[in-house]
């Protein structure tokens, strides 16, 4: 509703003037979205240089409203799939290049002032190092003092609204149907293409949208990677599957990653995987609430597996955000583990992580890779995710 989105520009404004930053220039896809609604397939992200990205919103801290600057090709999108109340599309004799049109929208209506500070989202792989550049220098050629606030919008993103969080409840819902279907097609002879395949079908018909990162499906020798893209290999018998996915809803991800094995397992892969998911019974689930200190979290998990003996052969554990986000990541911007996490930093209310628990099991059988994701209420926190965590034996 739009008035999720007032609220939104209201919380950014208010990080703004704390940071005393005049205003933002938004071009990251999530930024775009997350105060405007605006969704795409293609943000020239990539492209040769006939197509530079130089699309955005601007944000001013003193200003009740956007103004958000598109192309002639995505005139029609902007004004049918956004929020936005004012929408600014580059002349068609300059469609490549929005810039020139952009400070001169901006200063005509008295956004961009000499002396002002404007941040930009240099963080970030949109636009491309060039291009960001060129937007730095023509800004600063404007008589401006130009910062990175990459972590500006990212903050206001990392505290949910109940309706965020409806969605990424829905995305757990998703999630939980993609992997039952792929269980349902592993099979000796079966290409991890075709399991891919179908679980992408089973979570798009249920309503399911396309994820940041493509999800691997991976057998054999290769499972002991965690992240090779899905390929024409067939499932053998005597093989681990590990398949790792977000389910998705409104653009916001909820991930979850599963093992199953194709015959019966060895003992000792079986064993450092059971050991590896106690953790969730035994310090997981009593341990998780709002505002749980981040490293308490981790040295604790830490504990845990040194006393099962198998802390040396983690591949990671820890974890990172979850919410809106676009290809080519899922990744959010709050990231915790034992060698990135700092004194004081908490799992906030109203945030969404994973947790991912991942060891190396004996005689190169694979990686044991177990991922859920947490949601963190204003007064408790549950896993959402809620498949069984045991390997999932097939075709014994």
């Amino acid at each position: 509703p739009a008035a999720e989105y007032r609220d939104r520009l209201d919380r950014v404004r208010k990080i703004m003037d704390a940071a005393n930053i005049d205003l933002i220039f938004a071009m990251a896809p999530e930024s775009i979205c997350y105060l405007s609604g605006f969704a795409g397939h293609w943000y020239q992200a990539q492209s040769g240089k006939a197509f530079p990205p130089t699309s955005g919103l601007a944000v001013h801290r003193e200003r009740d409203t956007t103004m958000h600057f598109e192309t002639p090709s995505e005139a029609v999108l902007a004004h049918i799939g956004t929020h936005s109340p004012d929408i600014r599309i580059f002349p068609v004799g300059s469609r490549r290049d929005g810039l020139p049109f952009i400070l001169q929208e901006l200063k005509a209506a008295g956004w961009l002032k000499p002396g002002a500070r404007v941040g930009l989202e240099l963080y970030n792989y949109r636009p491309n190092p060039m291009v960001a550049r060129r937007y730095e220098e023509g800004f600063k050629a404007a008589g401006v003092e130009v910062v990175d606030a990459t972590h500006i919008i990212q903050q206001a993103r990392h505290i949910k609204s109940p309706a965020e969080m409806a969605c990424l409840e829905k995305a757990a819902e998703l999630a939980e149907i993609g992997m039952a279907a792929a269980e349902q097609v592993i099979a000796p002879g079966v290409s991890e293409l075709e399991v891919f395949g179908v679980l992408i079908v089973a979570m798009t018909k249920a309503g399911g949208e396309f994820s940041g990162i493509i999800p691997p499906v991976i057998s054999g020798f290769r499972s002991n990677a965690l992240h090779p893209l899905a390929t024409r290999r067939k499932i053998q018998k005597g093989e681990r599957v590990n398949i790792d996915l977000c389910g998705v809803y409104n653009r916001y991800h909820v991930n979850m990653a599963r093992g199953f094995w194709v015959g019966e397992p060895p003992k000792e892969a079986l064993d450092i995987h059971n050991r590896s998911i106690g953790v969730f019974p035994a310090v997981i689930e009593p341990m998780l609430k709002p505002n749980l200190e981040v490293l308490k979290f981790c040295e604790a998990l830490r504990d845990y597996y040194v006393d099962q003996g198998i802390w040396d052969e983690s591949y990671w554990s820890g974890g990172y955000e979850f919410g809106l986000a676009f290809p080519p990541d899922w990744v959010g911007s709050f990231i915790y583990d034992l060698s990135i996490s700092k004194p004081g930093e908490r799992f906030l209310p109203m945030t969404a992580v994973n947790h991912e628990c991942n060891f190396f099991a004996p005689n190169k059988t694979g990686l044991s890779a177990t991922i859920d994701t947490f949601l963190f209420g204003e007064k408790d926190a549950r896993i959402v995710t809620t498949r069984p965590r045991e390997i999932k034996v097939l075709h014994a």
